[in-house]
């Protein structure tokens, strides 16, 4: 499964490209996504590194230009003429995303946010779900309610979430911001055991940090 761009510019932000002669890799260029890459987009606050997230998870169609997915042996399909159905299976089987404001459910405690993930996919038992916690530093907080939570649990619970499913892309949008050392380092190489495990691209977004991964490829907007 991959994506090819075709010279895309998302219209909030297309006067500020045409008038300011920005340079991007991604605005206003042609590439392809690949399989079983690492891929980082590197950019300060208001660049759109979310919003090129949100347009490959079909959050968003306020573009110009064109994307297509490629999966395995289906033609390739424009993102704004698939069907609702054809993006929930996506959802639930290819693409998993962690969001920058994670989006998790605020009134349910974190084991409910990622048990929710978990019952469409089945990928974990709770025994697996409570081990994996456990690891992330979070076991002790998984029966209190989101929102009482720090924004550092938030985030591992989010990430611990988009793990809850099968995926052959995981989308983290800047998933460490609010993670020390030590929280950064584990959830990293769990991140990247799941990556490998199911053979799937990784496309991250970062304020300029790499956290020691080694990418493919760093898009700079």
């Amino acid at each position: 499964m991959n994506f090819i761009i075709k010279n895309i510019t998302p219209e909030p932000i297309a006067e500020y490209l045409k008038h300011n002669h920005y340079k991007s890799d991604i605005w206003q260029q042609n590439f392809e996504l690949l399989p079983n890459k690492k891929y980082l987009i590197s950019a300060q606050s208001g660049k759109g590194k979310s919003t090129f997230a949100h347009l490959l998870y079909g959050l968003r169609n306020d573009y110009t230009g064109e994307i297509f997915l490629v999966n395995e042996n289906n033609p390739q399909k424009n993102l704004k003429n698939l069907s609702l159905e054809e993006w929930g299976m996506l959802r639930q089987k290819k693409i998993s995303m962690v969001f920058q404001d994670l989006r998790l459910f605020l009134e349910l405690t974190a084991l409910e946010n990622i048990i929710l993930k978990n019952e469409l996919t089945n990928v974990f038992s709770l025994e697996e779900i409570k081990e994996l916690a456990k690891k992330l530093n979070i076991l002790h907080i998984l029966d209190h309610k989101t929102a009482t939570l720090s924004y550092g649990e938030r985030q591992r619970v989010a990430i611990l979430r988009a793990l809850a499913q099968p995926f052959s892309y995981l989308l983290l949008d800047e998933p460490f911001s609010h993670l020390d050392n030590q929280n950064i380092d584990i959830a990293k190489n769990m991140i990247l055991y799941y990556l490998q495990k199911n053979n799937a691209t990784l496309l991250m977004t970062s304020l300029g940090g790499n956290y020691d991964i080694v990418f493919d490829k760093v898009f700079n907007l």
